[in-house]
């Protein structure tokens, strides 16, 4: 394999944002936020009225795109964005929306979940984090799904892309083995999605059989037992299409893929210092 460097080994990855201190604390709020706002009614009480975080919902959806916007903000004021990530950026999250919609409410043809795994294990867990949210956010703006679900699709896109950018071996694996690395990895986070955002309205939904509705106030191992079923009763399938889907799409177009996105990023050298020439006085 031939390199910049010349040596025969692959050159080390570029990333478009490094994560800086500020940056990891924002990230850490924002998930810390996000596993609360995910994961309280299971161990509320029966007292705590697990109903009205309905009418939360909007100051929910308030507080979580502050925080979100505050790692953006975080990772600027480290230098972790510059104008070159910030047009790959907005490339790579428009294409992610127009993606979207594409069979929509069929079997879980969802396209845009390859995409973010490629970009995510490519430009690294910073740049995935902010590129999974804000292409959540545009489609949804696009398909007009906002609603107070809409921050934690963001939070969930955010984790799921930021995660390919944390697997191991970015600077060394390359090949097939990759390919297989990234299709196994979407085809798990294809169904830790769905179950993620299962778990953000199985609480509040009121016209489920007593089997598996949640019940405020009971032990958490029956309120798991129930949310299990109640994920095999109505997103198993679905999962199960955004799963397959992303293995074919990433063992299929992700080497092509994978090489442009790697183009790219040596080319527009987010790493390099940008200097101006001054002229003698």
């Amino acid at each position: 394999m031939k390199t910049a460097s010349g040596t025969g080994r692959p050159d080390r990855q570029a990333r478009a944002v490094r994560l800086g201190p500020r940056s990891i604390v924002a990230l850490l709020l924002v998930s810390a936020v996000g596993v609360a706002a995910f994961g309280w009614p299971l161990l509320a009480g029966p007292s705590s009225q697990v109903s009205a975080h309905a009418q939360d919902a909007p100051w929910l959806f308030a507080g979580l795109l502050v925080l979100l916007v505050g790692v953006v903000a975080a990772a600027v004021s480290d230098g972790g964005i510059g104008p070159k990530a910030v047009a790959m950026l907005g490339v790579l999250a428009a294409t992610g929306a127009a993606l979207r919609p594409i069979g929509a409410g069929t079997a879980g043809i969802e396209p845009m979940f390859f995409l973010m795994v490629l970009s995510g294990r490519v430009l690294g867990p910073g740049f995935g984090f902010v590129l999974g949210s804000v292409t959540m956010f545009a489609s949804a703006l696009l398909t007009g799904g906002v609603g107070p679900w809409m921050p934690f699709q963001m939070l969930s896109m955010g984790w799921f892309t930021m995660g390919a950018g944390l697997l191991p071996g970015p600077d060394r694996l390359r090949g097939r083995a990759e390919v297989l690395m990234l299709a196994a990895y979407g085809f798990l986070a294809a169904f830790a999605y769905g179950t993620v955002m299962n778990l953000a309205g199985w609480p509040f939904l009121d016209s489920l059989s007593s089997s598996v509705a949640f019940q405020a106030g009971a032990p958490l191992h029956e309120n798991l037992v129930r949310f299990l079923a109640y994920c095999l009763a109505t997103s198993l399938g679905w999962d199960l299409g955004r799963a397959a889907l992303t293995v074919v799409l990433t063992v299929t177009v992700g080497p092509a893929l994978l090489r442009a996105l790697r183009r790219a990023t040596r080319r527009a050298a987010f790493e390099a210092p940008v200097t101006f020439e001054g002229t003698e006085p």
